[in-house]
């Protein structure tokens, strides 16, 4: 109802809530045991806004592991129907290259999973990951740091120990922008020569292997905002489509739609565009803001990247 109560939303493409408590118990050949519960809660919603040629849509949703940090239902509509309506009549803007463009908060979460991928040890011993030979070398700006924390209170990936009984903790992936550390279970530590850190994890019938838990982009100083102000041309991007990313090489192509930024300014919505780039020099420049939120497990908050290629007309 609190969607559908913004003017111009058409209809309701669905609502949901969810609820779940599970067990954990793990007993293995080094004499370890112990066990831990886990509680997820979510609710999410999606509507349809304008007529004919011009119809958008666009959803909102919150995923909390306690029931008390959960958003309001009627705060999730009503952002789903605020979103929806602001993309009425987009455009499809000139390309452009060498442009800044700004992840919206929720949205880059997707660029701390990329390199969540990029610094788990599977990868990184098959040499399947484009920063295999970064360790210690700096890859990002020099007030940057990057965080798994699977001690974090009320995270949804926070356990006391891994799927191998190791205990876990806090990693701090990259610290003052050099890469500090891989995510290692006892296999891949041993391909690599070094010692596990706690990362594994495992299903029923699956064997061990390396996963971040709440995984991390910090905060920086800026607001989002501000990041926006300082833009003279670019992008802001709401919404992605495809999976363009190849964590080998670090190639990074994805279908995008947001608003046009025009001297500081968001002037109007944007779609059927392309931004294009790789990951190894986005991570070098980019900009963190200060509005983290977590909605899962990867978060990061709002990100500027400068020198993007922009795909439009």
């Amino acid at each position: 109802e609190a969607a559908l109560a913004v003017k111009g939303v058409r209809q309701s493409m669905g609502a949901s809530a969810s609820a779940s408590r599970s067990l954990t118990y793990l007993a293995a050949s080094n004499g370890f045991a112990g066990g831990y519960a886990e509680t997820g809660y979510g609710v999410s919603a999606a509507v349809i806004a304008g007529e004919g040629a011009d119809m958008q849509r666009d959803y909102d949703y919150d995923s909390q592991a306690h029931l008390a940090d959960l958003c309001a239902p009627e705060e999730v509509g009503r952002e789903a129907g605020e979103r929806t309506v602001r993309r009425l009549n987009p455009h499809k803007p000139e390309s452009m290259a060498d442009a800044p463009v700004i992840f919206e908060q929720r949205l880059a979460g997707s660029l701390a999973g990329h390199l969540a991928a990029a610094v788990n040890g599977r990868a990184v011993a098959r040499g399947g990951s484009f920063l295999k030979d970064k360790m210690g070398r700096r890859i990002m700006p020099d007030t940057v740091q990057v965080i798994d924390d699977p001690l974090m209170p009320r995270g949804h990936g926070s356990a006391p120990f891994d799927g191998e009984g190791l205990p876990t903790r806090r990693i701090d992936v990259v610290q003052d922008g050099a890469l500090s550390a891989w995510l290692l279970d006892l296999a891949t530590a041993r391909q690599l020569g070094m010692e596990s850190n706690g990362c594994a994890a495992r299903g029923v019938g699956s064997p061990p292997s390396p996963s971040s838990s709440n995984f991390f982009i910090a905060n920086g100083a800026a607001t989002p905002q501000e990041l926006i102000g300082s833009v003279k041309r670019g992008l802001l991007v709401t919404e992605l489509i495809g999976m363009g990313v190849n964590i080998v090489n670090g190639d990074y192509s994805r279908g995008a739609s947001g608003f046009l930024i025009e001297n500081g300014e968001i002037t109007r919505p944007v779609s059927e565009l392309t931004i294009a780039g790789n990951l190894a020099d986005m991570f070098r420049r980019f900009t963190p803001a200060n509005d983290l939120v977590f909605r899962g497990a990867r978060a990061a908050p709002t990100l500027l990247i400068e020198g993007m290629t922009i795909a439009g007309r």
